[in-house]
């Protein structure tokens, strides 16, 4: 038993509940301090671990990472996949329309404005206003690691989905101040021209391609570390908002599940646009949303 591991899944698992650390560790008979060490990976009885996912109504094997884990709150998956690229030396990437840990300072400026204007109009301000600066710090945390690490990155979007964010720009779900979205606009532009530069010049350890032929059902990651390999499927694009469960998200290290996933991104990627041609493939969508945007006359 990894410690460490475990101590990953109880703190997202615990995000997950939605309960806060000092109503688990007062129901689980500990100071808020044990709980946030057992967290930090120190040693935890199996009585413990069982009595932990009682409260967290999860089994002890998911508690363990064994099986499949289950996430519907978006926080909590962040804080999840966030554990498994600092343990990650290879992504694989199929379907979206942005590989977030080389995202620019604009998408996340935009997708910070609009998530703080939506916050404000949220039943609980409170909550939806710490679910965002948790998320940020997430996110920010995760690109930090990435410049840290530099885990081998290939990836494949989807042309769709490319599209629809140049239409209807970061946050593009949010129902936000149209000068918020003419700003979210701008910054899916430019998140797209990045992407265009990045798959031309192909910075090392990085590959993006592009796909256009049947978007695919679901966008999966395959993230590889020296012991295990783990395949990561979610409905949540990165700028959903973090305190609305919408979805669920899951997560497995299953053999025949990285496998099937391997082969299916294995042929996107032989199938895709690269480099030049793909470069100019996406500067193309970029110049028909420009022009579709632009003023009549």
């Amino acid at each position: 038993m990894k410690f460490a591991d475990v101590g990953q899944q109880l703190r997202a698992y615990r995000l997950e509940s939605g309960m806060r650390a000092e109503e688990i560790a007062a129901r689980l008979g500990v100071s808020r301090a044990a709980l946030y060490r057992y967290e930090k990976g120190e040693v935890i009885k199996l009585e413990t671990i069982r009595r932990l996912a009682e409260l967290l109504k999860i089994s002890p094997l998911s508690l363990l990472g064994i099986g499949v884990e289950y996430f519907s709150r978006p926080t909590a998956y962040g804080e999840r996949l966030r554990n498994l690229e600092e343990q990650a030396d290879q992504v694989l990437q199929v379907g979206g329309r942005l590989v977030q840990s080389v995202t620019t300072d604009a998408f996340d400026g935009a997708m910070a404005e609009a998530w703080t204007e939506a916050a404000e109009e949220a039943p609980d301000r409170a909550v939806a206003r710490a679910a965002v600066e948790q998320a940020m710090q997430s996110l920010a945390q995760r690109k930090r690691n990435y410049q840290a690490r530099r885990p081998n990155i290939i990836a494949v979007l989807s042309e769709a989905t490319v599209r629809r964010f140049l239409a209807d720009g970061v946050c593009g779900a949010l129902a936000i101040p149209e000068r918020t979205r003419a700003r979210c606009r701008v910054a899916a532009m430019a998140e797209v021209q990045n992407l265009a530069s990045m798959m031309e010049s192909s910075p090392m350890g990085l590959q993006i391609g592009l796909t256009q032929g049947a978007e695919p059902s679901g966008a999966f990651r395959i993230l590889r570390g020296r012991d295990r390999a783990h395949v990561v499927t979610s409905p949540f694009p990165v700028d959903s908002l973090p305190w609305i469960s919408s979805g669920v998200t899951s997560i497995t290290s299953a053999d025949d599940a990285v496998a099937t996933h391997q082969r299916v991104a294995e042929a996107v990627w032989r199938d895709a646009q690269k480099g030049a041609q793909a470069a100019e493939r996406i500067r193309k969508l970029a110049r028909d949303a420009e022009q579709v945007s632009a003023p009549a006359g």
